[in-house]
């Protein structure tokens, strides 16, 4: 049996990836620190073990293959675990390097924006499970209703998300590049990752490049609307084919019906193809489940009425705009709002859902996008629907000279918004929030992390303050 250790194994990708080689029987070690869930849970609930903390101890003597995830902690300067795997002898890779074997004789499809990818891939796979087919998948989050997050199918079909992002801290190549795509679906080129991409040219680059690699007879499906993909797919001989919320679009929604359960009429070109139904929140949404329709129809893995049962019962991503179980009237959505342009998206489709309920945002700029001082301007007028905004106090992994400072973020909402309010700690948090928490409120948890462990405490007072008869 081989023996593979991850270190940083808590990352979302890493975890998936130690569930594909666990399949394919090897055997697992690794080590994190900073643990946060729903990662750490999964991977305690699915048996794999790991080290707390980096120590050069952790990584066995026989051991076959080394991973190291791409976190600001794992370089050799400063960590000893990672510096003993660079000595030990062993081949040392990244995580998509791996993905890169990995994928060599499937069917890729690719899932890349700078946001939507979560969902996308977890409703295309879902859509493929749902259906019957066992496909390989990695999905850099947990999905509601899968036994696992990452899978090693014995279909010819690999899904997976594609992230822009550098591959490792020795390599800057773009994740996505290794994964040896024949379809992509590509929802937006929204301007991500400032700390790495300061301008838009450089972060459009990777995207440029994933789609100048595809053969004429490969796939792109691609947003109409999204921001920058025109200026993308000029870079491209690949097929295109568009979806949208309109006509102009190749597939598109009409006719749709907003609810609990939003209805749509899912067209291609002039053709009616079918109805489908979700419990997505949000246009945007709709767009997504328009697109993940259009590129399993386009390739003819699925029929038109599997696609519509797949999206039916598809019950969406943790993180992403889901309602977490407090038995209480306020409501409380979690929300992944790692950039602007994602936390606006779920801001509007609460809105849209919900045009009569107040609503209060807990946010943590955890992302190093939210921390870089170049992302001033996403403050202004992001939180004007809010009644009232509690700001926690920015994490310091990876902090620089660029880092704003929990002063300075509050200041510039406070520049457009009245009611701002810092939080420094767990406790602090929870009393503020309770002093203004009204029945019919609906609270807002933005963040890629885990609020100080926070969001225990709000469900609580929800459900104390404000208990379901």
């Amino acid at each position: 049996m081989q023996k593979v250790h991850l270190i940083g194994i808590c990352g979302k990708a890493m975890a998936g990836l130690a569930v594909i080689l666990r399949e394919l029987g090897w055997e697992i070690s690794g080590s994190d620190e900073g643990f946060y869930d729903p990662v750490y849970t999964y991977l305690k609930e699915r048996g794999i073990t790991f080290s707390e903390g980096y120590r050069k101890e952790n990584i066995p003597s026989d051991v076959s293959l080394i991973v190291i995830g791409k976190h600001a902690r794992l370089v050799p300067e400063t960590n000893e675990e990672v510096a003993a795997a660079f000595a030990s002898g062993a081949p040392v890779k990244s995580l998509p390097e791996v993905f890169h074997d990995l994928m060599e004789i499937t069917d890729n499809i690719v899932v890349a924006g700078s946001f939507g990818k979560s969902t996308c891939t977890s409703l295309i796979t879902w859509c493929l499970l749902n259906a019957g087919r066992d496909p390989s998948y990695m999905i850099g989050a947990v999905p509601f209703g899968f036994v696992t997050a990452a899978h090693h199918g014995k279909d010819p079909i690999f899904v997976i998300e594609g992230d822009e992002y550098p591959s490792s801290n020795w390599d800057q190549k773009s994740k996505f590049l290794y994964y040896r795509p024949k379809t992509v679906l590509l929802t937006s080129g929204e301007h991500d990752h400032l700390n790495v991409f300061p301008t838009l040219e450089e972060y459009l680059s990777p995207f440029k490049e994933l789609v100048r690699g595809l053969a004429v007879d490969d796939l792109v499906v691609a947003s109409k609307n999204g921001a920058h993909i025109r200026e993308i797919l000029s870079h491209t001989h690949a097929r295109v084919v568009t979806y949208g919320l309109d006509a102009s679009a190749d597939w598109y929604a009409k006719d749709i019906m907003y609810g609990a359960e939003t209805t749509f009429t899912l067209c291609h070109k002039d053709t009616t193809i079918t109805t489908l139904s979700t419990s997505l929140l949000g246009a945007y949404n709709v767009e997504n489940c328009v697109g993940c329709a259009a590129l399993l129809l386009t390739k003819g893995i699925l029929t038109p009425d599997e696609v519509a049962n797949g999206i039916r019962t598809f019950q969406g991503v943790s993180g992403r705009l889901d309602q977490k179980p407090a038995k209480a009237s306020p409501f409380i959505y979690e929300v992944y709002g790692s950039s602007q342009a994602k936390l606006k998206s779920s801001i509007e489709a609460l809105k849209l859902h919900f045009p009569d309920r107040r609503m209060i945002a807990v946010f943590e700029p955890h992302t190093f996008s939210w921390r870089n001082r170049t992302a001033l301007p996403w403050y202004e007028h992001i939180f004007d629907d809010m009644h009232a905004v509690f700001v926690f106090e920015p994490p310091t992994h990876g902090a620089n000279a660029n880092q704003l400072t929990l002063t300075e973020i509050v200041e510039k909402i406070r520049e457009t918004h009245p009611l701002v309010y810092s939080i420094q700690s767990k406790e602090e948090g929870i009393a503020k929030v309770a002093s203004i928490l009204e029945s019919e409120d609906i609270i807002l948890l933005i963040t890629s992390g885990d609020l100080g462990g926070m969001i225990p405490g709000i469900l609580q007072l929800a459900e104390e303050k404000f208990p379901l008869s």
